[in-house]
């Protein structure tokens, strides 16, 4: 469950990086719970391709949070909301900054 969570925040991020047809497929196996042979038979194409499809996706969306590390500056920035010490939030966000 809080891997299907995880990828659904990285879509919600990443989603204008993936094409057309990524979109749609992350969209009916993640969100709309479509079994992969429901996708295939909807879209006229093998199970493998969906397969593949939704692997590859989960890799792009892997790669660009490594590479821009977007939701861990959310997640960061979510935490610094909870700091009530003004100081300490200056001291945590020059540390973001300088990383």
């Amino acid at each position: 469950m809080e891997e299907y969570v995880y990828y659904n925040s990285l879509f919600d991020i990443y989603s204008n990086l993936l094409t057309k047809k990524e979109k749609e497929t992350f969209r009916d196996y993640y969100q709309e719970d479509l079994s992969l042979s429901e996708i295939a038979l909807e879209n006229n194409i093998s199970r493998a391709a969906v397969q593949k499809t939704v692997k590859n996706v989960l890799e792009k969306l892997k790669y660009y949070e490594e590479n821009l590390h977007v939701y861990d500056i959310y997640g960061e920035l979510r935490e610094l909301l909870k700091e009530n010490d003004i100081n300490r939030m200056k001291v945590i966000i020059e540390k973001m900054l300088n990383e």
